[in-house]
């Protein structure tokens, strides 16, 4: 007979136990590459990768039960989030299901409290977006009405802006700074990178009017200037994403004339593919297609700012009538 639960099971009989690969590509989404087991997983797998939360399928095995010293029964969650340590069990509304299921999850959670692992229905997708970052039931309506494709989820942004919120550390060890950041489109990228940054610093910011169909060299002019005097300081400006590179062009050489010790740039966005004037970017945090992109502070029709990832928008949004065409942003 099976020992119970209660009775006390050795360290080492608890060893998880690695189950091989169920890749059965090695291209295509990732949710086409998996061999699953009911089209259910395969529904939920494609759901992770539209909001581009990391996922394996079916990695690891838990022993949950014994005969003398011999695994009589074992669980494996259908996925692991590596990202959020969180280990998900797929269900259905079905009694019969279920029933048998929180039984092993309750054997699970005793022999192994360090787990973090829940049983999911359906219903429950919505709570595990609050969980990986994505937030209002807005979000949910977005992605059937506007958003075309998440280019980079919650986690990649917040991950990548504390890397360079380090490197940035690093690099200005012993120094202090002035952030510039440029109106308005870097608001939220500026307050995360400020909070990762540990060397002194003060925050100023530029605010930019563009003129459709001018010259280059009068297309951009400063609406608001910096209060900061930068003379004889290190200046990182700040930038939400490059595109053609004359914005930037233009906003360093103001920038230089006014003689500060150093002049560099860090843009969370830079889409290479549109540039026109080569520019000095000493931190980028992504390199992205030619695709209009939106959220984190980037908007259109000054929409959008707020959503939590930046992705891209149906072309039924940007061919609206009365939509003007959005100029670039930089």
């Amino acid at each position: 007979m099976a020992s119970s639960v209660h009775a006390p099971i050795p360290q080492k009989w608890r060893r998880p136990v690695r189950q091989r690969s169920r890749l059965v590509r090695r291209t295509g989404p990732a949710h086409s590459r998996v061999e699953f087991a009911h089209p259910s997983e395969q529904e939920f797998a494609r759901f992770l990768d539209y909001y581009r939360i990391r996922w394996q399928y079916e990695p690891v095995s838990f022993p949950i039960a014994w005969e003398g010293t011999r695994v009589a029964e074992m669980f494996t969650p259908d996925f692991y989030l590596p990202e959020h340590d969180l280990y998900i069990e797929l269900t259905t509304m079905k009694q019969s299901l279920v029933t048998p299921k929180n039984r092993k999850l309750r054997m699970l959670r005793e022999l192994y409290p360090e787990l973090n692992v829940r049983l999911l229905y359906r219903k429950d997708y919505q709570q595990l977006l609050v969980k990986a970052g994505y937030g209002a039931l807005e979000v949910q309506h977005l992605r059937k009405e506007d958003v075309g494709e998440i280019l980079i989820s919650p986690v990649e942004l917040e991950t990548r802006v504390r890397a360079l919120g380090r490197k940035i550390s690093r690099d200005y060890r012993g120094q202090s700074l002035v952030l510039v950041g440029v109106l308005k489109g870097i608001t939220f990228f500026m307050a995360d990178l400020a909070r990762q940054i540990k060397v002194p610093f003060v925050i100023d910011y530029l605010d930019l009017q563009r003129f459709a169909g001018a010259q280059p060299h009068t297309r951009v002019r400063i609406a608001r200037d910096i209060d900061y005097p930068i003379e004889g300081r290190h200046v990182l400006l700040v930038e939400d994403i490059i595109n053609t590179g004359l914005t930037l062009d233009y906003v360093l050489s103001e920038l230089r004339r006014r003689q500060p010790t150093s002049l560099e740039v860090v843009t969370l966005l830079d889409r290479p593919l549109r540039r026109l004037v080569r520019v000095p970017m000493r931190y980028v945090g992504f390199q992205i297609p030619n695709d209009y992109v939106v959220g984190y502070g980037l908007d259109y029709r000054e929409l959008y700012r707020n959503l939590p990832f930046i992705c891209t928008l149906r072309p039924s949004v940007l061919d609206m009538p009365s939509a003007p065409a959005p100029l670039p942003a930089s």
